[in-house]
């Protein structure tokens, strides 16, 4: 066997460790413990522990350096590897968690990189990974209904302002207060206080309110998950030409793989028939 086909047998094992189920429980797991002996951290704890969760801190740093470097040799394309923003951020907290908490003036920063660890849980599961995704992409699109409500926080906070400010000025005072308020009422906090004050003066005053809850609470609301489930759809579609299309390379590359084998076997025979 030759040492390039040795090492595509290597490669096929790592990759094999890698993607195996086993493997990404026991990161999943590893990244659990991790994050129960951040918290752990927080409590006052005897010296014994205190000194067992820093040992516990340095296998995890350790175990994550492994992982990455891992998935590091096994990726084909060393150039997408870095490409891929989930590798940079499991790259950026793993190194982060090399800062040696015993330096006074780094400690701050390693704890904290440190309590980034349970974020690997959405690198890891690929469902919180899709989600995450899809949220982020979705955010131009919410972006514009976030303005068009601005918008009509601001008509009806001048409103309000100019309409109820003689009657409770903590509420009503100006239009900074006024948008708070009305933040108050769309999240439905004691929202029927504030419309029954304001009633009392002005008995038509409900239909401000009302209007105003089924604007930014029933329509803007569900636009912002209706954007939001389209680009869930949108990703699926993608994800899914993406594994075909990945399911089609590996086939090739097996193919491959089997007719170097053949070629390698062929040549063996020829050898030992020219000996014979």
């Amino acid at each position: 066997m030759t040492l390039e086909s040795r090492s595509s047998s290597y490669l096929a094992r790592l990759e094999r460790i890698e993607s195996s189920k086993i493997f990404r429980a026991a990161v999943i797991f590893i990244i659990v413990v991790s994050a129960l002996a951040i918290g752990a951290k927080t409590y006052d704890l005897p010296p014994l522990a205190e000194q067992s969760l820093i040992i516990l801190d340095k296998a995890v740093t350790l175990f994550f350096l492994a992982e990455i470097l891992l998935r590091f040799a096994v990726c084909t394309d060393k150039k997408r590897f870095f490409r891929n923003g989930w590798n940079v951020f499991d790259i950026i907290v793993v190194a982060g968690s090399l800062v040696p908490i015993d330096d006074s003036q780094a400690v701050l920063l390693g704890r904290l990189l440190r309590v980034f660890r349970v974020l690997r849980l959405v690198s890891v599961i690929p469902e919180l990974r899709f989600l995450i995704d899809s949220l982020l992409k979705a955010i131009p699109r919410m972006g514009y209904i976030a303005l068009l409500m601005f918008i009509i926080f601001y008509i009806y906070a001048t409103i309000g302002s100019m309409l109820f400010a003689a009657i409770d000025e903590t509420l009503w005072g100006d239009v900074a207060v006024s948008m708070l308020t009305l933040f108050r009422v769309v999240t439905f906090e004691d929202w029927t206080d504030i419309m029954y004050a304001t009633m009392a003066v002005h008995p038509l005053s409900w239909i401000y309110y009302l209007t105003f809850i089924f604007l930014t609470a029933f329509v803007f609301l569900n636009m912002m998950i209706g954007s939001i489930l389209e680009v869930m759809g949108e990703e699926k579609n993608a994800l899914q030409t993406k594994q075909a299309h990945d399911e089609r390379e590996r086939m090739s590359q097996q193919i491959v793989t089997v007719q170097q084998q053949l070629d390698e076997l062929t040549s063996m025979v020829k050898n030992l028939a020219s000996r014979g």
